[in-house]
C-alpha cells in the first residue's frame, strides 16, 4: 500500500513537472517568434537607406514619398514592443507607396539597383509575414496550454495570461486604390 502511495505521489509530481516544463517551453516560443519578426522588421529597415539613396536620382519629384520612408525608418531605432505593430502598418504603407512610384516611372523601374532592391523588399515582406504565422502558430500553442485542464491550473500558478495574436488593422484589410494613391 505504502509503495503504491508513493507511485502515486511520483507520477502526479512528474506530471506536474512535464506541464510546468512544457509552459516554460510554449512561452519561450512565443518569444523566440517575437524576435524573429523584430528581426525581419530591422532587415526591412535596414534597407530602407539603400532603397533611397538608389532612388533619389531618379525621383526628385516624389520627394515626399522618400521623407516618409527615411522618418519611419529613424522611428524605427527606438521603438518598443507596444508601438511596434503600428510602425509596421505606417511603413507597409509607404513601401506600397513607393512601390506605386516605381511602377509609374519606367526608367525607375528599369534601373538595375531598384529591381535588386525591389527583390529584397519583396523577399522581406515574405519573411516577415511568416514570421507573424509562426508567430501567431506559437500564441495559439501558448494560449490553449494556460487555458486547457489540468495545465490551466499550473498556468494560474505561474500567473500566466494569454497573449493577443499578431492581428492587422481593419485598413490594411481593405484593397489599396492605387489610383487614389498616385493623387497624393
Amino acid at each position: 500500500m505504502l509503495i503504491s502511495i508513493i507511485v502515486f505521489i511520483a507520477l502526479v509530481a512528474g506530471l506536474y513537472i512535464a506541464m510546468r516544463n512544457s509552459l516554460i517551453g510554449k512561452k519561450n516560443q512565443v518569444a523566440n517568434a517575437e524576435a524573429s519578426i523584430d528581426v525581419m522588421l530591422k532587415k526591412r529597415f535596414d534597407l530602407l537607406p539603400n532603397l533611397i539613396e538608389t532612388t533619389k536620382a531618379y525621383m526628385k519629384h516624389e520627394q515626399s514619398v522618400l521623407t516618409e520612408l527615411t522618418a519611419l525608418r529613424q522611428q524605427s531605432c527606438n521603438i518598443d514592443t507596444a508601438n511596434k505593430p503600428q510602425l509596421d502598418k505606417q511603413l507597409s504603407d509607404a513601401v506600397s507607396h513607393f512601390k506605386i512610384a516605381v511602377e509609374a516611372y519606367p526608367d525607375l523601374k528599369a534601373n538595375e539597383n531598384t529591381i535588386f532592391l525591389m527583390r529584397s523588399i519583396n523577399e522581406t515582406k515574405e519573411q516577415i509575414s511568416a514570421a507573424r504565422r509562426s508567430f501567431n502558430a506559437a500564441v495559439t500553442r501558448y494560449n490553449n496550454a494556460i487555458e486547457m485542464f489540468p495545465s490551466s491550473f499550473i498556468a494560474n500558478q505561474m500567473l500566466l495570461t494569454t497573449l493577443p495574436l499578431f492581428e492587422i488593422s481593419d485598413v490594411e484589410r481593405t484593397n489599396i486604390d492605387a489610383a487614389h494613391l498616385f493623387k497624393q
